[in-house]
């Protein structure tokens, strides 16, 4: 073989073999965690699902309508389900479709409740991300025996001042048909720092076109219900062992409210991260981690 067609070759060898072994890797992460589901529970409720073993069933944050999503979203909301797939049959379950107008948090974890009761055989290891963690706050205290495990993330147990009044703006605008508005206004308060939030409203504004509905009456109902919800006194009714993950500079909460909510559930557990905000503490690696080794703990040979 020539000299040059020796090095070409060992070129190629050395460009295609990480390509095959990273494609070849991820070919069988796919089998592992099986394909994305996606239906309903019983009482309507819409859920994807991805992975195989236990049960982990994780009430979503606040979303434009009580669908599965779609595009963009589908596909970050089916990423942040992948790490703790490994371990668990991952269901993201959004909240029932035509809520009545004056709903509480209560009622929204009845609806829970009942399908969980329903579609499963025993207590499940929940987590409730945000908006969803108020309600999974809810579902704890109400019906402890449908719980196995708690985990809370980027939630606490009540919003903070700033929290409900970025809330209020944001239903302003989406009842008034400017979801790009609507999406923009919520970017500074998800992010760490200034630059950070300019750069959140840029992409939530991008982001707001596609999340433009008929009705967003279900969204409207959730944000008034979660508007007036502290679960403060009656924490201390969640008897399922629970961790709270957060990020000290989330802006939708405070620190204070993180250490409130974990000290007054029994036995609770604050997994404080420095220098992350509301959507950074969600894919924050080591967060992820501490999640997954949380909920796997009471397997047996963890």
């Amino acid at each position: 073989m020539e000299p040059t067609s020796r090095r070409r070759l060992l070129v190629a060898v050395s460009v295609a073999t990480p390509l095959a072994i990273g494609v070849a890797v991820a070919l069988r992460r796919r089998r592992r965690l099986g394909p994305v589901r996606e239906g309903t529970l019983h009482g309507g409720l819409p859920y994807l699902a991805v992975g195989q073993g236990p049960p982990l069933v994780v009430f979503s944050g606040l979303t434009a309508e009580h669908a599965n999503p779609t595009g963009l979203a589908r596909w970050f909301d089916v990423q942040t389900l992948k790490p703790m797939a490994r371990d668990f049959t991952v269901y993201a379950v959004n909240r029932k479709p035509g809520l009545a107008a004056g709903s509480a948090i209560e009622d929204l974890a009845g609806d829970y409740a009942q399908a969980i009761a329903q579609e499963f055989s025993g207590p499940v290891c929940v987590e409730g991300i945000s908006t969803g963690g108020s309600v999974a706050q809810q579902f704890a205290i109400d019906h402890p025996q449908l719980v196995r495990r708690l985990v809370l993330t980027a939630t606490a147990c009540r919003l903070s001042p700033h929290g409900r009044e970025v809330q209020r703006r944001f239903a302003e605008l989406v009842r008034q048909g400017r979801p790009r508005r609507a999406y923009a206004a919520l970017g500074p308060t998800l992010a760490a720092t200034a630059a950070g939030g300019r750069a959140f409203a840029v992409l939530m504004w991008l982001f707001g076109g596609s999340q433009r509905v008929d009705d967003p009456s279900d969204m409207l109902v959730t944000v008034a219900a979660e508007d007036v919800f502290d679960a403060s006194p009656r924490l201390h009714r969640i008897t399922a062992p629970t961790l709270l993950v957060a990020g000290d500079r989330d802006r939708f909460y405070t620190p204070e409210l993180f250490r409130e909510t974990a000290e007054r559930i029994p036995g609770g557990r604050l997994a404080l991260y420095p220098g992350k905000g509301h959507a950074g503490v969600m894919t924050h690696r080591p967060a992820i981690r501490e999640i997954v080794a949380f909920l796997t703990a009471d397997r047996p040979g963890t």
